[in-house]
Parts: C-alpha cells; structure tokens; sequence
C-alpha cells in the first residue's frame, strides 16, 4: 500500500491562521483569510515555473528552507507588503512540523490499523520535504507505515514515475502488487498508474472512493 500524505492522510484547515498568528509575531499584521488567498496564489505561481516531475525543494537554490521562505515572500508581495525577515520563515518551517497545524482525515487510524492487521506494508508516498517523517511521527501514525518516500529525499515529484518506484523499492514489492491512494487525479491516480502500479483517486465528488474506508473494499482479507 501506498499513500500520498496532505489530502489523503491529513489536511491543514488553519494554515491561514497559522501565517497570521506567527506573522504576526514578527512585526506584519495580516487577516488569515488574505494570507491563505495569497499563498495559494504563490503556491500556483511556482508550480508554473516546475517541469513535470521536477521536485519543488531540492531544485530550489536554497533547498527546502529556501523555497518555504521565497514562497513567504511571495505571498506577501501579493498583498503589497514586505516579508518579515529570515526569522519569521524559520518560525513558520519549524510551526509546520508539529502535530497540531494538522489535522487527521477522518478513518486515517483505524484504516492504517486494518491494513497492519492483515500484514500489509504501507508507504507514505509524497511531495514533500524530509520533515515527512517527523510530521507523521508527531501526529502518531509512524508505527503503522513503513517506508516515506517524499519528493525532495528523491529528487523526483509526482505524477514522474521515479517516486513511485522508489517507494515500490522502499516496500520491496513489485509496481503492480502496490496501491496508490491519493487525492490529486493526475499526480497520484494518472501518475501511480503510469508507473505500473494500482491506484484510487480519493476524491467525495468525482473520485475511485469518498472515503478511505472504502479502499479496503478493493484489498484481500
């Protein structure tokens, strides 16, 4: 089994809220509503300038940090105000990190239970940076997985099929005996698919399944 992780394993409801509070802190006040419209803007704006597959942190110049604190910048820019200094985006990468900027989807615990039960290895499969593991861990699922595979360890991002294979390495089992279950149709169902590997599209309104409970229905007892 594998699993993409924000969306499908996990959601981040207050991110606006987050920005403004430590944004605050540091001098630069903004309602959470403005700074969240503009982060997706930035977030929006930065996937345009990236090739397919090509992996957002390592390719950035400054790495992980680099790209997290450009995108602050950014973000601010769109609002017509000036990022506060290196501090605040250091504050914000290690804010992230913690289990209580996320929060769980519903069925994340009892599905990652079952799958251990029935002696399956499961895999976090994702385009993230390498505080992955750390970010998993805080909110209490690193016991049921196996391998995180994420994007900027890998230097490939989804839909490119080299992440995907690596987390097939990762588990030691081949592409067409995984099963991909993420949120995004073209990076996770198209691109897991492209890879050789099973995939659901976790998606309440157009998707393979509405729930994570119901990729049990498509696994062996």
């Amino acid at each position: 089994m594998s699993f993409d992780a924000t969306g499908t394993l996990f959601v981040c409801p207050r991110r606006g809220e987050i920005y403004a509070e430590v944004l605050s802190r540091h001098g630069l006040r903004l309602a959470a509503t403005e700074i969240e419209s503009s982060f997706r803007t930035a977030w929006s704006e930065f996937d345009c300038r990236l090739a397919r597959g090509e992996d957002r942190y390592s390719s950035h110049p400054g790495g992980a940090r680099g790209f997290w604190r450009e995108l602050l910048e950014r973000s601010c820019a769109l609002l017509g105000k000036e990022a506060p200094g290196p501090f605040a985006a250091a504050e914000l990468f290690a804010r992230f990190e913690r289990a209580d900027a996320w929060e769980l989807r519903p069925g994340v615990r009892a599905v990652l239970a079952e799958l251990r039960r029935r002696g399956l290895r499961v895999a976090v499969t994702s385009n993230w940076d390498r505080r992955l593991p750390r970010v998993l861990s805080n909110l209490g699922l690193g016991a049921d997985i196996d391998a995180v595979v994420c994007s900027e360890d890998v230097g490939s991002a989804k839909p490119a099929e080299t992440i995907f294979l690596a987390a097939c390495r990762e588990l030691d089992l081949e592409p067409a005996s995984v099963l991909h279950v993420g949120d995004a149709r073209v990076e996770d169902r198209e691109g897991a698919e492209a890879a050789g590997l099973q995939a659901l599209w976790l998606n309440p309104a157009e998707g393979d399944i509405e729930t994570l409970e119901e990729l049990l229905e498509y696994l062996p007892d």
